[in-house]
């Protein structure tokens, strides 16, 4: 896209000087396709994943931190040591950054093909494959980036900016203070997970090896967000056996399952749809929906910021099951619920400390704090509640899971400037001594 209007400013001098490497690497990763795949089992769950764990394992070695590996599970770990020690014999805490090598399976990830739209002039990104168009009409934060480099994919895959521009942010700011050793900071632990997509990046990860008293997910959206909140999930399978025989002989035999399948689902109420709610309203929602006469399976996912709520909506979903089901009694319908992650804020709330440092750097970078809580998950719901308090900060991603995905420059950079401004705030005096219970 050619354009006359001024390219936007980058939010510090730092942000400005980390962007032509981030981008670099930025534009390396999303070209490695590192899909995970919800139906298979092992970690990962996808061996392509590993192609970039271990481009990684490399690339860190190559700045220094040669203790970086990649375990038998798919996750990478290493060590930046601190850049002096700290003052009167303290300890400063070590600090984590996280993020996820896989993307979504929601849309294709094979083949991607990273496009730079610079100085972005406010009108229609036409992509050149797929008829795929982002309109400032339909895309209303595109409005507000007029000026910024604007990165997409061709137009028939992801992006991968969720959350290649995380593991970009984190190389870049880790590359950055390698090279600059008076830049204040404490031990720095950098792990990136598998199959984050699938709700199973936080079940494997080694918190004995990876040693951190705290950690931040970089795997946010809008710059200056910082989320210490997230949905609690769950997931509810809905099954139901029928009896199939011979259409032309099935009066009064034929049990269709599919049939029942989308009775059931056309009895779950439509106000507690994703689509039809927002802010701290939960949802069920119905994902996938299989099946013959014989046999079929609805699958949904369970959200809410309250576990009562949460607990509602697994209510809603059975009572939806056993009416219907009550209507056919030859069939035979079974619900599964099961948790996926919780809400990481009782977790966090017990280290304030990981939230002020963070706080501290996004002023710091020159941005507006945004506090939202997450409608959705990242590593850090489970991690929290195993003990790492980890909260999520932004990247400049948008559109997640979509092929009309898209990220800023500008706001990456301002990240990646904010990973090295986190690292200061912990050399703190009221910071360094913060240490996570157990």
């Amino acid at each position: 896209m050619s354009s006359t209007v001024p390219r936007a400013p980058f939010s510090s001098p730092l942000a400005e000087e980390l962007a032509p490497g981030l981008l670099e690497r930025f534009e390396r990763y999303v070209r490695v396709s590192t899909q995970s795949d919800p139906d298979a089992a092992g970690s990962p769950s996808t061996a392509r994943q590993l192609d970039l764990s271990r481009m990684l394992v490399d690339e860190l070695r190559d700045l220094g931190l040669q203790d970086a590996r990649l375990d038998e599970q798919g996750y990478v770990y290493a060590t930046l040591p601190a850049s002096a020690p700290a003052p009167d014999d303290a300890r400063w805490p070590a600090v984590g950054l996280i993020a996820h090598v896989d993307t979504s399976p929601d849309a294709p990830g094979e083949g991607v093909e990273p496009l730079v739209h610079r100085a972005y002039d406010g009108g229609r990104i036409t992509l050149p494959k797929a008829g795929t168009v982002l309109d400032p009409e339909q895309i209303p934060e595109l409005r507000s980036r007029v000026g910024h480099d604007v990165v997409t994919a061709s137009g028939d895959t992801l992006l991968g900016a969720d959350d290649k521009a995380g593991v970009a942010e984190i190389m870049t700011a880790v590359a950055y203070l390698v090279a600059h050793p008076e830049h204040p900071r404490p031990t720095i632990k950098v792990g990136f997970t598998p199959d984050e997509e699938i709700g199973r990046g936080g079940t494997n990860f080694d918190l004995d090896a990876f040693g951190a008293d705290c950690a931040y997910t970089i795997d946010g959206s809008e710059p200056g967000e910082l989320q210490d909140e997230t949905f609690t999930a769950a997931q509810a399978v809905v099954t139901v056996e029928g009896h199939d025989v011979h259409p032309g002989f099935a009066t009064g035999k034929l049990v269709n399952a599919a049939r029942i399948a989308a009775r059931i689902v056309a009895a779950l109420p439509p106000e507690l749809t994703p689509e039809a709610t927002s802010g701290r309203d939960g949802f069920v929602h119905v994902h996938t929906l299989t099946g013959t006469a014989a046999r079929a399976e609805i699958k949904a996912i369970l959200r809410d910021f309250d576990d009562e709520r949460l607990a509602a909506h697994a209510a809603v979903v059975r009572r939806a099951a056993e009416e219907v089901a009550a209507t056919e009694p030859r069939a035979r319908v079974d619900v599964e619920v099961t948790p996926q992650y919780p809400n990481m804020r009782t977790h966090i709330e017990a280290f304030p400390q990981v939230v002020t440092a963070a706080e501290r750097a996004i002023r710091a970078e020159g941005l507006e704090l945004v506090r939202t809580p997450i409608r959705g998950g990242t590593d850090g719901s489970l991690l929290s509640a195993r003990g790492l308090p980890t909260p999520n900060v932004f990247t400049g991603g948008h559109e997640y899971h979509s092929v009309r995905e898209w990220a800023s420059l500008q706001e990456m950079a301002s990240a990646a400037a904010t990973i090295v401004r986190i690292a200061e705030a912990w050399t703190a005096d009221d910071l360094r001594t913060a240490r996570r219970a157990g």
